[in-house]
């Protein structure tokens, strides 16, 4: 019988870990056009982690983590290198590409209740 009605404190967790993950993805879509929120959306990952632990919001808080980490090492790089040739200015363009494209994908994937791996 359990099995036909869901246990209610996995399924609030659930919304929750959802509703956490859908305000960082709007931190992060922000952040394109400035830094600062960026670092605030990584704090609620980490802050929050072991709440979504075991949720399918856990998989997006990864996604979201790893986005950040990787576009900040990028950005470091494509700093450190705009005075060779620009190429610094190529880095940092598809940096940002990048990063809208795990926004909306990222996003996309939570609107459809599904992992974002």
């Amino acid at each position: 019988m359990s099995e036909q009605f869901p246990d209610k404190s996995q399924e609030t967790r659930e919304q929750a870990g959802r509703d956490l993950a859908t305000l960082v993805y709007v931190i992060q879509a922000i952040s394109l056009f400035t830094a600062i929120p960026f670092f605030i959306g990584v704090l609620i990952n980490y802050f929050k982690r072991g709440d979504v632990r075991g949720t399918m919001a856990e998989s997006h808080f990864r996604w979201q983590i790893r986005t950040f980490w990787f576009s900040l090492l990028w950005i470091v790089v494509g700093w450190a290198t705009v005075w060779v040739f620009g190429i610094g200015f190529l880095i940092l363009g598809i940096s940002w590409v990048w990063v809208v494209y795990r926004v909306i994908r990222g996003w996309l994937v939570l609107a459809d209740h599904r992992p974002a791996y």
